[in-house]
């Protein structure tokens, strides 16, 4: 196993290079897949990149990998802990299993209980809390004070960011011909943050755009505004994008993230629908962002090649939204 150094800015090219290396052995290389009944409705070339096939069954086990492998040893062994609605919470707990440590995890109390099964499932213990950010804090700090356990953010770590850019740069490494353009949804913005920086170090002329819920829309006001804007509500079907951006990934995407286009619900639900029903496979709300995005603003995207993160496959089945 690789320790990593830890990272106190932006990761740069070496540091993403290195990233991916050492999380090798804890994640997998998810398939990268095209459907020309997409193609043809949206008017553009579409590469999907399926992390909803990843371990945990989302991109998040790479983030996890990444930041606690740059944790020391010592530190390490007291445990991890995180606050998370449910995919990093997994992705937490399968990489505790994995180190042979333990989890403590704060979940609201309305988390789709899918995730919830699946983070005792990893041995991890449940903290329930309420729904907000600041319950959810308050519930983080005093589980830290009592176990000891190391927090690993569930975006605003450069480390995070640095595990959850190796999903495009395999993305950008298996795309034949060259992406146009890399689409991820935007919540916390770690995906996003990660997403941008592989374009710039990996790609000969590929742009990271962002996608949106029009409900929960801070990171596009706040990429107008220059300073973090927060949502009043965070009612969407699209729950893994409730989250608002932090420091560390803010400073990131306000660099090299242009646009960040926002959709409906209706648009979102029904790109869900699309994808379940035209490619096969099984995707949560929140990777559905992106394609709604496509068909919201055709012309922004007609004849482009186009990579998307497909983010993740947790979906409790008895709430479909469709």
């Amino acid at each position: 196993m690789i320790n990593l150094p830890p990272l106190q800015q932006a990761p740069n090219q070496t540091d993403l290079l290195v990233t991916h290396e050492a999380i090798h052995p804890f994640v997998h290389r998810t398939p990268v897949l095209t459907n020309r009944s997409l193609n043809e409705m949206t008017g553009a070339r579409l590469h999907f990149k399926c992390e909803n096939f990843q371990r945990i069954g989302a991109f998040k086990m790479r983030g996890a990998a990444s930041a606690a492998l740059r944790l020391p040893t010592e530190v390490r062994a007291r445990g991890l802990a995180t606050h998370s609605s449910g995919n990093h919470a997994q992705a937490v707990a399968c990489m505790a299993q994995q180190l042979e440590v333990p989890a403590f995890i704060v979940m609201p109390h309305d988390a789709p209980k899918v995730k919830v099964a699946a983070v005792l499932d990893y041995g991890a213990e449940i903290t329930y809390c309420n729904n907000t950010p600041e319950e959810r804090q308050a519930a983080l700090e005093e589980v830290v004070k009592e176990t000891g356990a190391a927090f690993i953010h569930p975006f605003n770590d450069y480390g995070v960011v640095a595990g959850q850019a190796t999903a495009a740069m395999e993305l950008l490494e298996d795309t034949e011909p060259v992406l146009d353009i890399l689409l991820a949804p935007v919540g916390g913005g770690g995906l996003m943050s990660g997403t941008a920086l592989a374009a710039r170090y990996f790609s000969v002329g590929a742009t990271a755009w962002g996608t949106e819920p029009r409900n929960v829309d801070d990171a596009a006001r706040s990429l107008v505004s220059g300073k973090i804007e927060h949502n009043v509500d965070n009612r969407t079907v699209a729950d893994g994008l409730r989250t608002n951006l932090g420091e560390c990934t803010f400073s990131i995407i306000h660099e090299h993230v242009p646009k960040i286009f926002t959709v409906t619900e209706e648009q979102i639900v029904t790109a869900m629908r699309h994808t379940w029903e035209r490619m096969k496979i099984i995707i949560e709300p929140s990777c559905a962002v992106p394609l709604a995005a496509i068909f919201a603003y055709p012309e922004a995207f007609a004849r482009k090649e186009v990579g998307i993160i497909l983010t993740g496959g947790n979906v409790d089945v008895d709430k479909l939204p469709f």
